[in-house]
């Protein structure tokens, strides 16, 4: 375990959900290789919100056959005053 504890760190996980209403910067997930960054996420091993929108999750197949689950955020239209 790290640094020597004998529990495993708690802050590697997913941190948001479908449907859920994030900020830019806000972290969509860390530490988990499950998920790939989408549209409007960027980072690798720490996923965050490039846009301010709702979250959503697609799967697609990559170009060698395997089935992956990626993180979206969908942009909100801004109101014209």
């Amino acid at each position: 375990m790290a640094g020597g504890k004998s529990t495993p760190k708690k802050d590697i996980m997913l941190k948001v959900s479908g449907g859920q209403f994030v900020k830019t910067g806000a972290i969509l997930s860390r530490g988990v290789t499950t998920y790939k960054p989408g549209k409007n996420v960027g980072g690798l091993g720490t996923q965050f919100a490039l846009c301010y929108g709702k979250v959503y999750f697609s799967k697609r197949k990559t170009p060698h056959g395997r089935m992956r689950t990626f993180i979206n955020v969908m942009p909100l239209e801004k109101k014209s005053k």
